[in-house]
Parts: C-alpha cells; structure tokens; sequence
C-alpha cells in the first residue's frame, strides 16, 4: 500500500506566552488563533494556504439520495443552465471502472458498500451520495449547489422495492453470575469465560444454540479499536463450545430468579422501557476536506478534520492501493483543531474529497458540508430502545439482578455501531454492583442516517434509564433515593458485569455522601413547599444522578519525540490531535510539570516517528508472546485515535513518560553536576539529595535544599556531558501498562513502562555513542524482552472509570409543559486535574449537552429526519445559555487522594449524570416519571392530562 503520514498543521511558530513562570495556563495553547480568527480549523484552509499545493482549487459537492424504498435509476442536471454545468460529474460506475471502493479497512461494510449509490439500486440509507459534481472555480460551483438544493427531481427513482438496509450489524449478550461477594469468583462471567454472540432472522434475533437454518444471518464480529475487549470476549466464547451452552444456561438462571421474585412479597421487580433519541453533535466544525493529487511525485495530499488521523491515512492507503485511476505511492495527511465529539472519528467524509480529486486533472478539491449537509450526512447518536429489569431485596434495598434489551438504530452504514451496542451493555450498570446480569445488544440496519461515535458512546442511553429506575425503586420502597444508591454503589475490589476489576479506589460513596449533604438535596422538599406555594401553576424539584464511565479503550497507544538543543530549546513531536479538550495544552503543562519548562516548537497529530521505525499486526496469545520476544519493532497499535476521554491519562502517559525519563538521565544528571562544582565537591557534598527530592519551580529545577537551575544551564550541561538530550518512545495499555527492559548506554538495564524506546545524545558524547544515532539520528535501542498484558485483559471490559453526580434544581409550568432550569451543582473525581480550567470547560459544555438531550433535541430517524436533505438550526432546537442555568451552575472536584494520583479522563463523561438527573427532578416536580427522551414540554403536557 501506499506509504502514509499525518501531522496537524499550525502557520507561524509555536507561541510561548499562554503558559506561565508557575506552569499554569493562562489560556490554551491554541486560543488566540481561536479568539483571533486565525488559521486553525481544517475548514479555514484552502490549498493557496499550504506549503507547495496550488495556488487554485476546485469545489465539489454531492448529490443524496432522498428516498431509500425506490431504485435510483440515475440524475437530471437539466435545470441548471448551460454555464453551471458541471466541469466533471461522478458516479459509482466511474469509481467502481476505476477500482476505488469504500475502504474496507474497518470490515467490510464499516463505511458502507459504495461510496456512492450504483444507478439501479435502492439506497441503504437516507442521504446516501449518489454523484459528486465537481467544479473548476468557486462562484459556478456555489450558484449550481444552491440552485439544487432542495430541488426533488434532479435525482431520479424507478420501481419501489422498501426499505433495503443492509444486514443487521451484530447481536452479543453478556451474562455474569457471581460469586459470594462482590470480590469473590464469579461462577460465569465474559472476562472469565465469554460472551455470546446472536444471529438473525430478519429483525428478529437469535441466540444459541442454533438450528441448521439457511435463513439464519449470524454476523461476523470483526474487531474494532473501540469496545474491542467485548469482542474479545466474544472470540472466547468461539474458541470454547462449552461457553455459550454455559452462558445461556446462566441467563436462564437469572431469568428463572426474576420470574420467582415477581411472586414473591420480599422482593420487588422493576420492568420499564426506555428509549433515547436520535441528535447530531451540533459541532462547531462541519466536516470537510481538501484532496490534491500531485502527479509529478504521486504522492496523494489531504487536509481534513478528523479525530483519528492514522485512521484516515491508512484507510485512504487501502482505499487506493488498487486503483487504476493514477498511481498513488506516498499519502500526507494534514489536520486542523477541530470539534467532533465523536462525529469525526472514523467519518466517511474524507474519502469523498480523496477519491473526487483523482479525477480533478491535478486541481486541489475542496469539498466541505454546509448546516444543510451535515445534518444529512453527519453521524448521528445512536437512537437506543431498551427494556430494562432490576429486581431488590426489599428489606436491605439490595440490588440483585439486571437485565436489560438494549436495540441501536445504526442506520445504513455500519460505522461503530456494534462498538456503541457494546459499550451500552456495558455501561447500564452504572455504579452499582449487581450480583448477577443478563445484557443483551442488538446493533440494527435500517434506512436512517448513519449513526457512529459521539460523546457518551451507548453509555449516555443505558446509564440514564438506568438511574431513572433507580430513582423509582426508592421511591417505591420509600428510602432516600441516594441512601439506596450508597447500599448498592460499587467499591474497591467489586466486579463489574464483565467481571473486571475497576483501577483504585472508584470514590463513589464519597461523591453520594458529600451529595447527601449539599444544601439542594437536603432543602429540597421544604424548597419546594415554599416554591409552589409561591408560584401557581409551576411546580419545583429536585433530582439526583450518579454515573460513572470509562477513559480508555482496551488498547491504547501514546507515541512522541521530546528533545532540547544546547541554548535550551525544547521541541515535540506528538501523537496528540486537538479536537477541542484542550488536549494540545493539557500535555504541554504535563511536560513544564516534570522539566520546569514548556515546549517552544511543537507539532501535534503527528503519525510518522521515523525514530521509532514500528510496525502492528493483528496477535493473538501466541503471537503476541511471539513479537514480544522476537521482534523488537512490534507493537500492538502505534497511534492512538482521538476518543474514549482517554488523551489526559493514556495519550498524556506517555508525555509523562517521556519528560520523567529526561529529568532522571539528562537533567538530574546535570545539575548533580553543576552542584558539585567547586572545592569540597560543591553544595551538594554535605546534603544527601536524591533524585525523589527533585521539584521544579520558576526559577528552575530545585529541590533538596539545593538551589534551583534554570533549564536552559541544565540543558547546556547536558550536552557538553553527552547525556541523553532526546527520548522517542511508545507506549500501550491493555487495561495494564507494557513494560519492556531496555540496555541503556551508560545507564545500564532499565525496565520502563514503555514498550519502545530510542535515544539521542548531546554534542559531547562520544564518538562510539553518536555513531549509534543511526534511525532518523536516534539511538533505537531494542528491547531485550517485552511483558505485554494478557490478550484476554480486554475481555474485562475498562477498569479505569470516572465517576461523576448530578444535583438538578428546575420547576415545571404545569400549563405549557415548559421546564426552567434553575440550577445545577456537579461532583466530579477526576483525580489531578492537569489544567483545571479546561475541566470546567468541559463540564460547563457537558452539561448543556445533556440538559439538550434530556428536554429538546431531536431528529426523527426516517422519511421526515435529516436525510431529507432540509434539516438545519431552524428546525433542530439547541439550548441557548438561558436553557442551561449558565450563571448559577456550580461544580465540586474531589481532591486527589494523594500528590501522586494521576489525571483521569472525563470529557465523555461531562454530559451524562445530568440527563437522568434532569428527569429525576421533573418527578420530583409533577410525580410523572419520564423515561422517553427527550421529555419535551409536549410529553409533559399529556403526563398532566
């Protein structure tokens, strides 16, 4: 395939002055750029902008297919004038005669079977892409697509055949029975055993054992980069035939106890449906893309916006490998910051700009959606129907099972939706422990608009119905709703429903007390006596909601090159791409945090270390014991995407990494040196300073009573000693870190918690060393042996989680259904914050989020949703800052436990506690529960009836 890179490109040098003397942010990285309207996003460059590019481009757009139960039978451009014809029309035929296909390097299917729909076939999906007209200057370009716009009969449809999705993307089930506590061995489990996968009859699914049946469809679990651990789990149950008789017979267990406690008056049984709607992230950043062939060195150019930009290289390299269009031997990848919570994290988009710039005669392409187009071809939230079962003891309000039917409408296009279905099995637990569980998913085909990673990712859906229920139960047995959650909250050392064991101390009976004592949970109801007495007609209350979720997906890489000169200037190279976390300066500070400085030039979305020349391939056990012991140059993942909230700890890990290893063998090293200058063996002599005594300060790295160095006279040492001046590394965690041990010159064997590792030296090392910097002038120093975690770890699902609660203030109007949010006040541990400020950022932005899933947004999946093609901010209600309480919303962060916790994960977690909790409190108002979303003042209204 072609060979490919990325980097995400910024003009002009790296600015310094956002950081101060202290090491605190005194604004992002990247904010004045932002605030002043400079280059930043993908969407504000165009080719004459870029480095060797052309100087003009061309524009393209596409034609959709507005109607998915009738066969395209081809277009009409006839209403458009002679001069806004288009300069080149594409079809699927020209890319198909071409070779160029959707890429399939996901599974066939992830990005759909074509990209744009065959003339004499029935659209899988509304929206779907037809043509891309392509024009050769700007002004004929924006007059034809805006005369075509909302015009119905420039694509053609012949005879009706229905709806013809394609098949239904996968069924699993996850069954655990455990063991006498919470700690004990489960008696089944997925981490420990497996979990089952499902087929089809139609839309009916089916699970084992299975009938010889022609008619049955059993889809093929493919494994994904997110959720992979619940694929893993289903492999297990493939590779052992005993496992899925075992797990039916646990289900059927379970089931059995459910229906003996219905009979039963000592216990209580729970059964409501749920459903959570389709919404589109709303990103600041529609999708877009620019494409250039360079036919003189064959080399493929692209600036897109993406989260995951090794994604979209190495797509587009299999996208094009067999293409016989123009030969592709090299593929640049350029991103910009951007905003996707989820929407651009493996986006079909790109390759549309890819594979229309082939065709364009060498001109740059440019193609970028407008509102119109994004609501109609942007990836969706996964609407979710579930039934969901809890059952409690009713003298201890123990929590004794959960069962739960958990259906994603994933559209057309497969995308991530297996992964989302998964992740909802795996979150509806929330923070509770369940002695035993029964969580089947169902990823559905249909024709609605593609549906794929957004923030919350399953977990928003499941969490939420979840906690409504709790809500109710405690209401049924008449507890205080967060006294039952303390009785059922997980703790150190608990299984979750895979099996797995959470990392550290989860704090979520700490969270529940200090919510049990703020002044709105515990005023709540004299708040209300006094409120509605006051107000006729509205009604006050109060909700609470506590959830937990994950950072990290069972396989998560970080890779960079940090490195200083002999005048002090420290440079990066990160793997970090900016999708507006703020993660291009949370590593910044993590790296002043160890050195005493920032970097002064840094590139970020960076995929291609030639210090580090790695190389992946899919392992199993064997393999992976087999490329840790024999090859040096094998890692499991070597880039990481932009998801899963997991950039502060895992991408930043490897930032921490790799300035802690400057500061043990370069920094420490120098300035032991500098303090022993002089008679007597210097200041050091009399104190005994060790290298856990360093602290760096303004003025330089300190600590031990020794006076501090600044780090440009460190720096210059450094490299007069010939010591280690730069550090290219890897890192990879399976739920459990690599390590690797590594012979080090002049240090001698170190085993890191790292699994690759190269070197560079200062100018005055010696000649045997610097002649060792030969990949890239570094030192590529190979593992003598490699301890990776067992494969079989991803099968436990996450054990790093953060835990996050909501206390909702709102009254309703009793005669307009209308809910006023008053107040909200979050708990959050996220252990040590990197930049704070961009922890409130988050959840500020989190909770609009969620307050707009819970009360407004909503987008109908099929005939009158987006994929008409007519969708825009007219009609798609957001919430404003008078919907989300933006001046009286407050926030609490559990202090660390200790100077040594490190950061956790949080963005997806911002939106989620505050949803359920927004319903809880509208229960409180009007005594109608609400387990549909969103609960729109029409839903209201008719409760009120």
């Amino acid at each position: 395939m072609p060979a490919a890179q990325a980097v995400e490109v910024y003009p002009g040098a790296s600015p310094t002055n956002w950081i101060g003397p202290d090491g605190k942010a005194k604004y992002r990285w990247d904010a004045i750029r932002k605030v002043t309207g400079q280059k930043n996003f993908a969407f504000d460059f165009r080719a004459l902008d870029l480095e060797g590019w052309p100087a003009s481009s061309g524009y393209a757009f596409m034609l959709k297919a507005t109607d998915a139960e009738h066969v395209f039978t081809g277009i009409d451009l006839s209403m458009l004038p002679a001069d806004l014809q288009p300069d080149r029309v594409l079809l699927q035929g020209d890319l198909a005669g071409s070779g160029i296909q959707a890429p399939s390097s996901m599974g066939k299917g992830f990005y759909g079977e074509h990209l744009l729909l065959p003339v004499g076939e029935t659209a899988p999906l509304l929206g779907h892409p037809v043509a891309m007209l392509f024009y050769r200057d700007f002004d004929r370009f924006e007059a034809a697509k805006r005369m075509l716009r909302f015009e119905t009969g420039t694509v053609k449809y012949g005879d009706f055949t229905g709806p013809r999705p394609p098949a239904n993307y996968g069924a699993a089930r996850f069954v655990r029975i455990g063991g006498e506590t919470p700690q004990s061995p489960p008696v089944f489990a997925p981490f420990q055993d497996g979990a089952i996968k499902g087929g089809f009859h139609g839309n009916e699914v089916v699970w084992p054992p299975f009938d010889p049946d022609p008619a049955l469809f059993v889809p093929d679990v493919i494994k994904r980069k997110r959720g992979s651990g619940f694929e893993d789990a289903l492999h297990a149950a493939e590779a052992d035939p005993t496992v899925k008789e075992r797990a039916m017979d646990a289900a059927a267990v379970i089931a059995d106890e459910i229906a003996q406690a219905r009979a039963n008056p000592d216990k209580l049984v729970l059964e409501r449906h749920g459903f959570s709607q389709s919404i589109d992230p709303c990103a600041m950043e529609p999708d877009n893309c620019t494409a250039w062939y360079d036919a003189d060195t064959a080399t493929l150019h692209i600036l897109t916006a993406t989260q995951s930009p090794a994604g979209v290289a190495s797509a587009a390299a299999e996208m094009l490998k067999d293409n016989r269009q123009v030969p592709v031997k090299r593929i640049v990848l350029l991103t910009g910051s951007t905003v996707g919570y989820g929407s651009k994290d493996y986006s079909v988009f790109p390759y549309y700009a890819i594979a229309a710039c082939l065709y364009s005669g060498g001109m740059p392409v440019r193609m970028a959606n407008d509102r119109y187009e994004q609501f109609q071809l942007g990836m969706k939230r996964h609407s979710i129907d579930m039934d969901v079962t809890i059952s409690v003891d009713r003298q201890t309000g123990k929590f004794e099972t959960l069962k739960g039917v958990y259906t994603c409408n994933g559209g057309g296009r497969e995308n991530l939706s297996v992964a989302v279905s998964h992740v909802c099995a795996r979150g509806a637990q929330s923070v509770y422990y369940f002695p035993k569980s029964d969580l089947a998913t169902m990823a559905m085909a249909t024709s609605a608009v593609e549906a794929g990673s957004m923030r919350g990712f399953g977990a928003l859906q499941s969490m939420t119905v979840t906690e409504v229920m709790v809500d109710e139960i405690a209401d049924t047995l008449g507890l205080d709703p967060i006294e039952l959650r303390r009785r059922n909250a997980l703790r150190t050392g608990d299984q979750n429903t895979q099996g797995g064991v959470q990392a550290g101390d989860p704090r979520i009976v700490e969270i529940l007390d200090r919510a049990a004592a703020h002044p709105l949970w515990i005023n709540r109801d004299q708040a209300k006596a006094d409120f509605d007495a006051a107000n006729p007609g509205k009604r006050y209350g109060v909700g609470f909601a506590q959830v937990q979720t994950v950072y990290g997906s069972s396989g998560d890489p970080g890779i960079l090159v940090l490195e200083f000169d002999a005048a002090g200037t420290l440079s990066m190279r990160h793997c970090v791409q900016e999708i507006g976390t703020g993660a291009t300066t949370a590593q910044q500070v993590m790296v002043w945090q160890a050195l005493g400085k920032a970097p002064d030039n840094v590139s970020f979305g960076v995929t291609d270390f030639p210090e580090l020349p790695l190389h992946t391939a899919w392992a199993d056990q064997a393999l992976q014991d087999k490329y840790a012991q024999h090859d040096p140059y094998w890692v499991p993942a070597i880039v990481p995407d932009m998801s899963s909230s997991s950039s502060v700890y895992y991408t930043g890990f490897a930032t921490r990494q790799a300035a802690r290893f400057l500061l043990e063998y370069a920094l420490w090293p120098a300035a032991r040196a500098i303090w022993s200058e002089g008679a007597g063996g210097g200041p050091i002599s009399t104190f005994d300073v060790q290298f856990s005594d360093l602290r760096v300060s303004p003025e330089g790295l300190g600590g031990g009573g020794m006076a501090p160095i600044p780090f440009e006279q460190l720096a210059r040492k450094a490299h007069d000693m010939g010591l280690v001046t730069g550090v290219a590394l890897h890192t990879f965690s399976r739920w459990e870190w690599a390590r690797a041990e590594f012979d080090i010159p002049g240090v001698g064997v170190r085993t890191l918690a790292v699994d690759a590792l190269a070197l560079r030296y200062g100018e005055g090392a010696p000649t045997a060393l610097k002649q060792r910097m030969s990949v890239a002038g570094y030192d590529f120093i190979k593992r003598t042996r490699a301890l990776y975690p067992p494969v079989k770890r991803s099968s436990a699902g996450p054990t790093t989680y953060t835990s996050a609660a909501y206390i909702m203030e709102l009254n309703v109007n009793t005669f307009t259904g209308e809910v006023d949010v008053m107040r909200h006040h979050a708990l959050m541990d996220s252990g040590t914050m990197i930049v704070p400020q961009l922890v409130s950022g988050q959840l500020q932005g989190g909770a609009a989020m969620g307050i707009g899933h819970a009360l407004m947004e909503e987008l109908p999946l099929y005939g009158d949703g987006p994929g008409d093609g007519t969708w825009n901010f007219n009609r798609y209600v957001l919430p404003r800052a008078a919907d989300v309480a933006v001046w009286t919303q407050t926030a609490e962060f559990l202090p660390p436990l200790s100077e040594t916790s490190p950061p956790k994960g949080m963005a997806e977690l911002g939106m989620i506690p505050i949803v359920a909790a927004t319903s809880n409190a509208i229960a409180h108002a009007i005594g109608k529960r609400f387990y549909e979303f969103p609960v729109s003042t029409e839903k209201i209204r008719k409760a009120l009836e």
